[in-house]
């Protein structure tokens, strides 16, 4: 093999190394830094509904089509980027430049009317973000009242104190959440990966919280369930109903509980991996105190974590339900089997004393068999006896009897041993 053939490796790959290491570097959003206006809007969608929104997009604004679940689209003055994942899309609105209002969606002009545009699925969030120069001043105390709801402001240091963020996380007359970003001292790309960060943070929360609600709507369901679980196992340990009864309610309830499963298992484990990632972007800002406020990790424990032990806590009552009935069914049905194995026990005691009853009564028609056999031989015989003359005929008759019937009895035995064996 030539040096040139040693050094080229591309035929010894695997064919799936190409596409992970295209993964590594996939949605990358582009660079900005402050100061800088974004906005972002979170849909939950079909994936194919959501490419062919973008599509139309990228179309209608002279860029080229999404060809899969990550795009940036250029335009005059701003940057559009879309992200498809599993259950939902974001589309964030990028444009560089001090903004004379903190917040108004009228500074992105007429594109978010495009984007909003038979827009697929339902909004789960929708946040706008300025990002302040580190040169700009300080927001003052009036645009912060302005802007927020002072009761419920959160404000902490992140980035190891580089930035400082303000938000209330509460939705403003126009639909949308806020948050303030003050560059402190953020360098390169640290800009974007901190919003990047923290928006990830905010959207895994929401997308996390969406299994509360049915959380929610079904626990008493749930709570009627194990009621009605504990009655049937208190019947069947008493026997106080036909077990025929008590299976046919087991089965429904047992159907019950699948059917709840299969409603919510997808919802509940989609809720425990959001909130880990949610954990994961939390401790990845690194978030430090400022005195007089909540900080992030304060406002994500004190709503966040409340509604994952929730949901948690109902993905495990449910599971223990549907244990608890396959073990009461289990039991129930071992009882049956057992009656059953009693009852095949008693018939075959039953069938057992018919056949010796049947034996016997054989033995019995075998014994009378020897004597009609013996007596029809004798018959026979007396009409030969006495067409002999010169002999005494009774006499000889009288010792034929005897024989025959040593003769007839020696037969049946042969015969009933050949059968046996």
């Amino acid at each position: 093999m030539t040096e040139e053939g040693l050094s080229d490796i591309s035929a010894l790959s695997h064919p799936l190394r190409a596409s992970l290491s295209e993964e590594m570097h996939a949605r990358t959003v582009p660079h900005f830094s402050a100061p800088c206006r974004l906005m972002q809007v979170l849909t939950l969608t079909d994936g194919a509904q959501s490419i062919a929104h973008m599509s139309t997009l990228a179309r209608k604004h002279g860029g080229p089509e999404s060809p899969g679940k990550f795009a940036i689209l250029p335009l005059e003055d701003m940057t559009l980027v879309w992200e498809l994942h599993s259950e939902f899309a974001s589309y964030t609105l990028i444009r560089p430049g001090p903004s004379p209002t903190l917040f108004d969606p009228s500074d992105f002009g007429g594109l978010v009317d495009d984007l909003l545009e038979d827009l697929p699925g339902k909004v789960v969030r929708a946040t706008q973000i300025a990002v302040l120069s580190r040169y700009a001043p300080p927001p003052t105390k009036e645009q912060l009242e302005a802007a927020f709801t002072v009761e419920s402001l959160v404000v902490c240091d992140v980035a190891g104190g580089t930035a400082r963020i303000w938000s209330d996380f509460r939705l403003k007359p126009d639909g949308y959440g806020r948050l303030l970003v003050a560059d402190r001292g953020l360098e390169g790309g640290e800009t974007t990966r901190l919003v990047q960060k923290v928006q990830e943070l905010g959207n895994y929360r929401n997308m996390a919280l969406l299994g509360l609600p049915p959380a929610q709507r079904l626990t008493p369901e749930v709570s009627r369930l194990e009621a009605r679980l504990a009655k049937l196992s208190h019947d069947v340990s008493e026997g106080s109903e036909e077990d025929h009864v008590l299976l046919e309610e087991l089965s429904f309830l047992s159907a019950e509980l699948a059917r709840l499963d299969a409603e919510t298992r997808y919802r509940m484990s989609a809720t425990r991996a959001y909130a880990q990632l949610s954990a994961d972007r939390l401790a990845a800002i690194e978030a430090s105190k400022v005195r007089g406020y909540p900080t992030l990790a304060d406002f994500t424990e004190r709503r966040l974590m409340p509604a994952i032990r929730t949901c948690q806590s109902f993905s495990q009552r449910l599971d223990d339900l549907s244990q608890r009935a396959a073990w009461t069914s289990s039991l129930l049905r071992t009882r049956v089997d057992t009656a059953l194995a009693r009852q095949n026990r008693d018939l075959l005691h039953s069938m057992d004393r018919r056949t010796q009853a049947q034996l016997r009564l054989q033995q019995a028609v075998e014994g009378l068999s020897v004597a009609a056999i013996s007596y029809y031989l004798v018959g026979l015989s007396a009409y030969v006896i006495k067409a002999v003359p010169g002999i005494p005929h009774e006499a000889a008759i009288a010792v034929l009897v005897p024989v025959v019937i040593t003769i007839a009895s020696l037969s049946l035995l042969l015969l009933r041993r050949r059968l046996h064996d």
